[in-house]
């Protein structure tokens, strides 16, 4: 774990949707950074299509980003959805 600066007006946002979806501003901080982060490395896939792939992680036992990147070694098995996003 980590500490991150971000900006206030990015604090407000973020407390703002963390009290609007029922989630702590940390929880809601990491949905938006899995989000970002697997729209960058798949830029093909659309919002919905992100969802649904992290759904399908977190029914596999959790996201798991080596499996997704294809790079290190990962404490996880590769997920289905990797293999899914990888075809």
């Amino acid at each position: 774990m980590g500490i991150v600066k971000i900006s206030d007006p990015m604090h407000e946002s973020l407390r703002l949707a963390s009290q609007a979806l029922s989630r702590s501003i940390n929880a809601q901080a990491e949905h938006w950074m899995r989000i970002g982060m697997l729209a960058e490395l798949h830029p093909q896939l659309n919002h919905s299509e992100i969802c649904q792939l992290l759904i399908r992680a977190e029914q596999d036992g959790g996201l798991d980003i080596a499996a997704l990147t294809g790079r290190g070694v990962s404490a996880k098995p590769a997920t289905k959805a990797a293999a899914k996003v990888r075809a």
